[in-house]
């Protein structure tokens, strides 16, 4: 590899969660149960929300757009990582590591504004019920899910450009389980300040606005739930967000831990583990969050399996 020169790097070599040679072999099998409770948790969600006429609601609409970001995020990580358990050259192609850090981000933002985005809805549907339907019309869905993948695409596309852009001259091994920003970041041998201040920015602006609409929606919310009479409605009314709620604080307070703390408590090793948790483990327990704690979902997915045992 030529020093000075980021042309000349042809691959990297990613680090992976921990160089102890024992631990390969039970990260393997570890990681493969989640990659694939995550495949059928989010495929199997897809699927019933698509077949089941009562799951075609905004809501459900958002939980399915939610699953199949869920279903690629994890999708764009765990295979390499599984392979890199039992490899013993644990490399990565620089147009790959492109690639698969261009996708990583795309995911993540997406799946950071449909919470926000979801949040919305819940606030409608709870303080404004009798314009719900018209509020939240199809046409305003489709534009909204539209909407927060341009601005991830467009976002996911600067990062990269400006990331592939530095020289790599020191060392091509990456102290990550995976292609992210930062980790390259500390690799190049160019002057990333500019790249550093673009990453808070932008990380900053859409993670705390994104915070913000979610956190004022749920203070109508909970003043709405609140004013209601019953003590069955007001339980009612808030299990019908309680999931989303449950998916909230462990999205936004693992992101907002990671880019917002100081600099001088930043550790990879740190880092990599809440990047893990984001990446990998929300991506399964998003489905178990809605389908365990929704009677509908339950309902749905009772009628599915009752039609399918009928029927064999």
């Amino acid at each position: 590899m030529e020093e000075g020169n980021h042309s000349e790097v042809t691959e990297f070599i990613l680090s992976g969660l921990t160089d102890c040679q024992e631990l390969q072999v039970p990260l393997f099998g570890l990681f493969l149960l989640i990659y694939d409770v995550t495949l059928v948790g989010n495929g199997g969600m897809i699927l019933l929300i698509t077949v089941d006429p009562r799951l075609h609601t905004p809501m459900y609409f958002f939980l399915r757009n939610l699953s199949f970001c869920d279903l690629c995020f994890s999708s764009i990580i765990s295979p390499k990582m599984l392979l890199n358990f039992l490899a013993e050259r644990k490399s990565i192609s620089y147009t790959a590591c492109a690639v698969q850090m261009n996708l990583s981000i795309i995911f993540a933002e997406v799946e950071c504004l449909l919470l926000a985005v979801m949040a919305y809805d819940r606030y409608v549907a709870l303080c404004n019920p009798l314009l719900y339907t018209v509020t939240m019309s199809r046409q305003l869905c489709k534009q909204l899910v539209a909407g927060v993948y341009v601005v991830g695409v467009v976002d996911s596309i600067i990062y990269t450009c400006f990331t592939f852009q530095l020289s790599f001259c020191s060392s091509n091994t990456i102290n990550h389980f995976f292609c992210d920003v930062l980790p390259l970041l500390v690799l190049s041998c160019s002057d990333t300040c500019i790249n550093k201040i673009m990453l808070f920015a932008f990380t900053s602006c859409i993670t705390v606005s994104n915070f913000v609409t979610v956190l004022v929606s749920y203070v109508y919310i909970i003043s709405t739930i609140l004013q209601i009479r019953s003590a069955e409605g007001r339980q009612k009314a808030f299990s019908t967000c309680s999931f989303h709620l449950t998916s909230l604080v462990l999205f936004f307070g693992t992101l907002l831990f990671m880019y917002l703390r100081p600099t001088s408590s930043f550790s990879m090793d740190t880092d990599k583990k809440f990047c893990m948790f984001y990446t990998l483990v929300i991506p399964m327990l998003n489905p178990l969050i809605y389908s365990l704690r929704n009677t509908e979902v339950k309902d749905a997915l009772r009628k599915a399996m009752n039609k399918l045992l009928t029927s064999s």
